[in-house]
């Protein structure tokens, strides 16, 4: 049985706890404010892009004169993952859900035969997917520094993968982030970004929907060779955005039911203080009323 000296000390020390959780929490929602704005922006940007890629990809399909990033190698054997979490923890299951949906990917692919190759970004995922997959770890990409993140680190890692692709480092490069939904849902999410993935039918009827014929000067293999590269860019910058926006919505949701479980302890912890406090006393009141009848 603990003493009333150590009670006392642990139920100051959740206290200080529970302060720093709240603290935390604050500022998560004050965070998951502007990041929340920036992937709902980046959104229909991306989107739009991703349409006008699909029509103007329709006007080259099976063409000599499509690049090879949308095109592709024309294997399958050599596939490149870039996993993107965040730099920190205390957010859940926020990077672990990244890193299992990550996983299963690739032991399928491994289970095809697939050679796999690793890109992490962010160090919460390297620390993870290295336990099983160090040896398939090639790249590593470390935002810490970054106060917010900007375009300039989505170009920078985009320029990676596609001097890898130059290089025949790989075949399909797939992208893994967590798309973020609300505060307490966010879903991991694979994009294939080279070769460029073909149009859903959903873009495929968006894009037709005008019945507009386009013609395209340059031709339209000359504006794929600049527009592919700049919408692998932006896919990664918008993978990142929802990635903050997944992490801060994460965290606040984890240091809100921290300070909860800190609340809950506390007053389990106060109980049992008061409960033995009240013993103590009521052992000291016996022993004086003993003492005084023996005499």
């Amino acid at each position: 049985m603990p003493s009333l000296k150590d009670l006392r000390n642990r139920i100051a020390s959740v206290k200080a706890t529970q302060k720093i959780t709240k603290a935390m929490q604050m500022v998560a929602a004050a965070k998951l404010r502007r990041a929340q704005e920036a992937a709902e922006a980046a959104r229909p940007y991306s989107q739009r892009m991703a349409s006008v890629l699909a029509n103007i990809a329709g006007a080259v399909t099976g063409g000599s004169d499509a690049p090879a990033l949308m095109t592709g190698t024309g294997r399958d054997d050599v596939h490149l993952l870039v996993v993107s979490s965040s730099e920190r923890g205390l957010c859940g299951g926020f990077n672990s859900q990244i890193a299992r949906f990550a996983r299963d990917h690739i032991r399928r692919l491994q289970r095809e035969g697939k050679t796999v190759k690793i890109v992490t970004v962010g160090k919460k995922g390297y620390d993870i997917l290295r336990r099983d997959f160090a040896a398939l770890i090639i790249d590593r990409i470390e935002l810490r520094d970054a106060k917010q993140v900007g375009f300039v680190h989505a170009d920078m890692i985009a320029k990676k993968v596609m001097a890898l692709f130059n290089q025949g480092g790989f075949d399909v490069c797939t992208l893994f982030y967590s798309e973020f939904k609300s505060v307490i849902s966010q879903v991991p999410t694979a994009l294939q970004l080279i070769p460029a993935a073909a149009p859903t039918a959903d873009e495929g009827a968006a894009s037709a929907s005008d019945g507009a014929v386009y013609e395209y000067e340059p031709e339209p293999g000359e504006i794929l060779t600049d527009l592919i590269p700049r919408n692998i860019k932006v896919q990664i910058f918008r993978a990142l955005l929802e990635n903050a926006a997944g992490e801060m919505g994460a965290k606040m949701t984890a240091m809100d039911n921290a300070t909860r479980n800190a609340g809950d302890m506390i007053n389990r912890l106060t109980i049992t203080y008061n409960r033995q406090r009240q013993a103590n006393i009521t052992k000291e009141l016996i022993e004086i009323i003993s003492g005084a009848e023996a005499l």
